[in-house]
């Protein structure tokens, strides 16, 4: 079999021709256009995993953030909670210090009530008593009872001594008007003659003397100048011990501080009439 070169030469030309052709024209365009899907596949894949980190990343703070928020949630709570709590803790105390000074007040006023009670039915008994006294002492008062009251008003005048004696010499002397002798009966002229007679003898001086009746001079005579006073009487008894009970009674109502405090003079001490020399 011969060959046809020429033919063979023409068909190694034309497949060079055709691969030449395919290669210019099909493959570097299909070549170009795989790199390009290829770069942009890999783009893509590069956007995807972008995108997914940053979503990962989102939902990590998204995360952190609903973490913080549950905490400051609960924080918030548990502060609110507790100054709840402290509020009405305050305001239980409050309510409790309030009815504790409102029945501390009550209290003080029932004692205060009970002690006012107690002190004017004291009062008012002490006051009848010595009324009930001064009464019975003025309707048993008589004549004969003067004579011995000015006996022993005399007795007192001559027995004065001291700054007593030398005040009352004073202010006898020092007044411009006659001394009063002041008593609940109108004396006889011998008792005011022995009155004036004791005056005299005791200063050394001629005393002018002015006597006065006076019925609030229960069983008694005194005698005043100046203002100064010699007096006796048992109204200044009564006076006395009335005035020694009322302080007893004072120191009774007062809180003992001490268990062995005396609260008034001892039994048997009996109360003295204020005769010495004193202011009216």
């Amino acid at each position: 079999m011969l060959i046809d070169w020429f033919t063979v030469g023409a068909q190694v030309l034309n497949f060079l021709i055709l691969v030449w052709l395919l290669k210019r024209f099909l493959y570097k365009p299909i070549v170009h256009a795989i790199d390009a899907r290829e770069k942009r596949i890999a783009r893509e894949l590069a956007d995807a995993d972008a995108k997914k980190a940053e979503a990962r990343e989102e939902r990590d703070e998204f995360q952190h953030k609903n973490e913080e928020f549950d905490q400051q949630r609960a924080a918030l709570l548990g502060k609110a909670t507790d100054e709840a709590k402290a509020e009405r803790q305050r305001l239980l105390d409050e309510a409790r210090r309030a009815a504790d000074a409102l029945r501390a007040k009550r209290q003080d006023a029932l004692r205060r009530e009970q002690q006012n009670l107690n002190d004017e039915i004291t009062r008012r008994t002490r006051e009848e008593v010595f009324a009930i006294a001064r009464k019975t002492l003025a309707d048993l008062a008589g004549p004969t009872l003067e004579d011995r009251m000015a006996g022993i008003f005399t007795r007192r005048l001559r027995e004065l001594d001291g700054e007593a004696k030398k005040s009352l010499a004073t202010a006898l002397k020092t007044s411009s008007a006659p001394a009063l002798v002041r008593s609940a009966f109108d004396l006889p002229s011998d008792l005011r003659a022995a009155i004036q007679k004791a005056l005299n003898e005791t200063f050394s001086a001629d005393i002018q003397v002015r006597f006065e009746t006076a019925p609030d001079v229960i069983s008694g005579i005194e005698l005043s100048s100046n203002g100064r006073k010699v007096a006796w009487s048992i109204a200044d008894y009564l006076a006395s011990l009335e005035k020694s009970v009322g302080e007893l009674l004072k120191e009774q109502s007062k809180p003992q501080t001490k268990p062995d405090a005396q609260a008034g003079p001892k039994p048997g001490s009996e109360a003295k009439p204020a005769a010495s020399d004193q202011a009216p």
